[in-house]
């Protein structure tokens, strides 16, 4: 019925059903079966970009983004989207600001030479639970963080600490960029800077590209860990399941 509605004829049409797959096909196999395996490995996560970096520089594989994109619609495959994050920052008023010492240009060309840091929050069925972290930027590694249910100065001092201890920078050779917020506008916390030898730098008020690289960590670190689930408690954040 199929072969006279088609207006085909019944042994062409076992013959195009039996004739074998093309080079091309077989490989949009291969290929859909590793994007499989790596949109599951990053929680469901990673879009066409991220899964193209993957394959192409994780796994050797020559590949182009197009192609890519086409094997995921057709697998039904697609990456979380980034929500809009919310900025922590509470100015304080009678504090004085340090000034900026960085003007936007988020390079280094050694080790320790310029420090980021900022704060975060995330929301569980008990609270919100913050974090502070310190970011180098030669490396773009975390080199100090805490973790705390408030935001008071010792969660930002507790990163700090945690970040000269492990990198044990020389005095007067490492610049810390922040925002105005009141936990490094703190005296506390210019007095930890000043023992450690750090010179402090802050960019203007509310402008997320004046600290756009932690801005975009934070974002990575929302959408590919602690968006992929409900975190019902304020603890299960401090040591989430990987």
């Amino acid at each position: 019925m199929a072969c006279r509605v088609l207006d085909v004829s019944t042994s062409g049409y076992y013959e195009w059903l039996g004739r074998p797959e093309s080079p091309r096909a077989l490989r949009d196999k291969e290929l859909t079966k590793m994007i499989h395996e790596i949109h599951e490995e990053s929680r469901g996560t990673y879009g066409w970009p991220r899964v193209h970096a993957e394959l192409t520089l994780g796994r050797g594989e020559w590949v182009n983004h197009k192609r890519v994109a086409r094997l995921m619609r057709a697998a039904g495959l697609q990456g979380a989207y980034r929500r809009r994050r919310r900025g922590c920052t509470v100015v304080n008023p009678a504090d004085q600001p340090a000034a900026d010492l960085v003007n936007r240009s988020f390079a280094a060309d050694r080790p320790d030479a310029l420090w980021l840091t900022d704060i975060t929050e995330h929301p569980t069925l008990e609270g919100k639970v913050y974090c502070a972290a310190v970011m180098d930027v030669y490396s773009r590694r975390i080199v100090g963080w805490s973790i705390a249910e408030h935001m008071r100065t010792e969660l930002v001092i507790d990163a700090l600490g945690m970040a000269t201890l492990r990198r044990a920078p020389a005095a007067g050779r490492t610049i810390l960029h922040s925002d105005h917020g009141a936990q490094y506008t703190a005296w506390a916390f210019g007095k930890r800077l000043e023992a450690a030898g750090i010179l402090p730098s802050m960019g203007t008020v509310g402008d997320c590209y004046d600290n756009s690289m932690m801005e975009s960590f934070w974002g990575t670190m929302q959408l590919e860990l602690l968006d992929s689930k409900t975190w019902s408690v304020i603890q299960s954040p401090y040591q989430p399941s990987r």
